[in-house]
């Protein structure tokens, strides 16, 4: 079956944000490469930008890779504040839900507090302080499996 793993765009702090991301989900980087390490004769990045992450990816659980990297300056900025997208993440308990929603919100916005949800499951809603959106959900009749 076809697998999704998100690709974030961030404006300089991807390493901060991914560094925060690790913190919350745990496990290792399944890689990290900075502008520098890809750069061609030809074609080389300002100091500015040599540092920056090109590539980096946290796998997540048994089948999930968060990815993302910096935009380089020549493409302009990402505008952080017009996301159309969130991360919907399926979780095995209460419990789990509970973790991954206190600790990805911590410093970001809340939308919607995890609670019950008039569908059934355990949900909530938020914007990290990366600006990165999320949903977290945990629906006891999956039990954690979509």
């Amino acid at each position: 079956m076809a697998q999704i793993n998100p690709y974030l765009h961030f404006n300089g702090n991807a390493e901060e944000a991914f560094m925060f991301y690790k913190s919350v989900f745990g496990g290792e980087f399944a890689m990290i490469s900075r502008f520098k390490d890809m750069a061609m004769p030809d074609q080389p990045f300002s100091e500015n930008e040599a540092n920056k992450i090109m590539h980096i990816a946290l796998p997540i659980g048994k089948n999930d890779v968060l990815m993302a990297s910096d935009v380089p300056d020549v493409l302009g900025q990402v505008s952080e504040n017009e996301n159309r997208i969130k991360i919907s993440i399926s979780a095995e308990s209460k419990d789990e839900a509970d973790k991954l929603f206190k600790g990805l919100s911590s410093g970001g916005t809340i939308e919607m507090p995890i609670a019950d949800s008039p569908w059934g499951s355990y949900f909530g809603m938020f914007r990290d302080k990366f600006g990165i959106e999320w949903m977290v959900d945990f629906d006891p009749k999956y039990n954690g499996e979509l």
